[in-house]
């Protein structure tokens, strides 16, 4: 079945259709990666968005329920230049078109997956419609302008109850962290367990008093969708939170961060999204290839008028990619440091948290 790709520039890709049918709207994202699409497709930071994927052949290992990132598949539409007919692999359970099919996510393969890629560096993140209805796509462009990206996505991917995990390695020292879930992934709630926290991951609207009648060690801000800008309550949260306990926050997390603190965030032209981002810890000097997916960042301007301080840079464009508090132990990151997929280069950070635990726990031991 053939399959268009309508993008607000006017521009019209041809292509057949895999996975469900329909039309789906999205903003049209690149991700770089060569392997990890499973957790592309099913990591809640991809909501609302239409990933194109820069790696030529897609699926060739299929499908497993193990490296899935969160219930279902969170993309609005998934482009690829070739999905394998043939997948293989040992822990393989089903192919990626049939995923798709059951997850309702609709799929164009057989276009130009680099070229689009080069359109998205030009022009910037673009709005599109991927559609298996290719009669009158004309009429689809004005809509596509049209359309509008969903204000709170956090509110659609936050989990509405809260649940706990215990730790994995009870050997290693254990403490209780609260996880504000503004869209985690399930392979960040793996690595912390392994690092010996106990998690109690609470939704992105749990309010200071909550969180702390949980007497947590610490608390985690997580990664998830959208404009930071739009999580107002998360905001208010976080700056209730401050002196109340340790904080390190990933991602949206991080943006969040210095939101509550005074800075600010831009919509960058087209994000880091993919497993080789090649950062700096500008302490130690130390550069880790990391593993990212965002389209907003802090500025680095705001920053000075707030009690953060850059630890880390991208080392591609410069933009920050860390900040820590001058006074408390307060810090961030903007890439996810347990990968999935991805290097996993960057699990000290878990470290460097957990020994501000155990630092604010001595000082605060009744």
């Amino acid at each position: 079945m053939k399959a268009a790709l309508v993008l607000e520039t006017g521009k019209v890709l041809m292509g057949e259709s895999f996975g469900a049918t329909g039309e789906a709207f999205g903003e049209v994202v690149f991700n770089t990666g060569m392997t990890g699409y499973q957790e592309v497709l099913t990591d809640p930071s991809y909501a609302g968005q239409m990933v194109c994927m820069t790696y030529p052949l897609i699926g060739n290992y299929g499908i497993n329920r193990i490296d899935d990132q969160s219930e279902k598949a969170q993309v609005q539409g998934f482009i690829v230049k070739e999905a394998a007919r043939n997948p293989s692999h040992w822990q393989m359970e089903k192919n990626l078109s049939r995923t798709l099919a059951q997850g309702g996510v609709v799929g164009i393969k057989g276009i130009d997956t680099r070229a689009l890629t080069r359109m998205i560096r030009e022009h910037g993140v673009l709005r599109g419609v991927i559609t298996t209805e290719v009669e009158h796509l004309s009429e689809l462009i004005p809509r596509v302008k049209e359309w509008l990206v969903p204000a709170d996505v956090v509110a659609t991917v936050s989990t509405s109850e809260i649940y706990t995990l215990p730790a994995t390695q009870t050997e290693k020292c254990s403490f209780h962290v609260v996880i504000m879930d503004f869209g985690i992934k399930r392979n960040i709630l793996h690595a912390m367990q392994e690092c010996g926290f106990r998690l109690t991951v609470v939704p992105h609207t749990t309010s200071v008093e909550q969180i702390l009648e949980l007497q947590p060690d610490g608390v985690f801000l997580s990664n998830g969708p959208g404009d930071p800008k739009s999580v107002q309550v998360g905001i208010e949260t976080i700056q209730g939170l401050m002196g109340q306990r340790p904080i390190f926050g990933i991602c949206l997390g991080h943006q969040l961060l210095s939101l509550a603190l005074g800075g600010d965030t831009y919509k960058m032209k087209f994000g880091h999204r993919g497993g080789n981002q090649p950062v700096q810890d500008l302490r130690s000097k130390r550069v880790t290839i990391t593993s990212q997916n965002h389209g907003y960042a802090i500025s680095e301007e705001s920053l000075e008028q707030t009690p953060l301080y850059i630890t880390h840079r991208n080392l591609n464009d410069q933009s920050v990619e860390g900040v820590k508090h001058r006074e408390l132990p307060v810090f961030s990151v903007q890439y996810h440091p347990e990968a999935g997929p991805g290097p996993s280069e960057s699990l000290y950070l878990f470290e460097e948290f957990a020994d501000l635990m155990q630092k604010w726990r001595a000082q605060h031991a009744t």
